[in-house]
């Protein structure tokens, strides 16, 4: 009897621990960016993407876990000869990732080792196409055309090769020593170049400043003189509003009676001096008689004037 509950006790207990691990083992949780390739019976079943995924327990099973995040692996450095027959020393890096996981597994043994030959292949391919000087200066449009190259060939590898860099491109020494004296010539040949420019340029902005100054000193000469032309001119213009202001009030005052007495007082202290004047110009003066009165100067004088007067 004891026998037999034990048997009883232990057959629940197995076919509980036989449940749990056929459920442990049918549920599958594939991480993200991840797929994970099932086999049925060693034949492809399906792919199983991110998430929760049920297989069948010893009938199915994961042959393979592809990645599908972007990869990047390195080019080994491989000898590459360009056009004009310059051994070169190349290598880079190359980036893809996985869009098909069942071409990826079933298409070819091993993609990664596939694709980065084929990288150095291309490689080699595109750099014996052009000359050593562009192998520098065309680097951008050098790896475009390998990754061209690449996808059409790995389309059935499920791979996408997204691009290729080129890290380094390493000539011969003799190469460098050449290219370097080269680099060097055109630098100094620049900066001759420039100096030359900047001299051009110095006597350029000196003439102009030269001409210029010039200009500016002729206009400033010649609006100097314009100014005193016209300083001048209104000079001139006071003068005769002075003398002629003057002279208007000379001729008002000599109409009134005592502008006359004024008259011939002032002609007779003319006349008095002009005859002191020629007595010390001369020894012997001759004047007619009656003429060294002082009153007979100042009659003729008056009458003179009288005469003008009516005239």
């Amino acid at each position: 009897m004891d026998l037999v509950f034990e048997y009883i006790l232990t057959v629940p207990f197995a076919l509980f621990v036989f449940v749990l691990v056929t459920l442990k083992s049918s549920i599958k949780f594939v991480p993200q960016n991840r797929a994970w390739i099932i086999e049925r019976f060693g034949k492809y079943q399906s792919t199983k993407e991110a998430g929760i995924n049920f297989i069948i327990p010893f009938v199915d099973k994961v042959s393979a876990d592809r990645s599908l995040k972007e990869q990047a692996y390195d080019v080994p450095s491989q000898a590459a000869i360009t056009k004009d027959n310059i051994s070169l020393t190349v290598d880079g890096v190359l980036y893809f990732r996985v869009l098909d996981p069942y071409k990826a597994t079933y298409g070819v043994e091993d993609y990664v080792f596939a694709v980065t030959q084929l990288a150095q292949t291309t490689m080699r391919s595109e750099i014996g196409k052009i000359d050593l000087d562009k192998t520098f200066e065309e680097r951008d449009m050098l790896n475009a055309k390998i990754v061209t190259s690449i996808n059409e060939a790995a389309e059935s590898w499920g791979v996408a090769v997204l691009r290729y860099e080129i890290k380094d491109i390493t000539p011969p020494g003799t190469i460098m020593e050449a290219m370097e004296s080269q680099m060097k010539a055109e630098r100094e040949r620049r900066a001759k170049i420039l100096e030359s420019d900047g001299e051009k340029q110095a006597a350029i902005n000196i003439a102009e400043g030269e001409k210029r100054a010039r200009v500016l000193q002729a206009e400033a000469e010649k609006q100097e003189q314009v100014l005193r032309a016209e300083g001048e001119a209104k000079a001139i213009l006071a003068v005769a509003d002075a003398q002629a202001e003057a002279l208007k009030v000379v001729g008002e005052a000599a109409a009134t009676d005592e502008g006359q007495k004024a008259i011939q007082l002032d002609l007779a202290t003319k006349a008095i001096e002009a005859k002191q004047a020629i007595a010390k110009e001369s020894s012997v003066v001759l004047l007619p008689d009656g003429s060294t009165d002082i009153g007979n100067v100042v009659a003729q004088a008056t009458t003179i004037l009288n005469t003008l007067n009516k005239n």
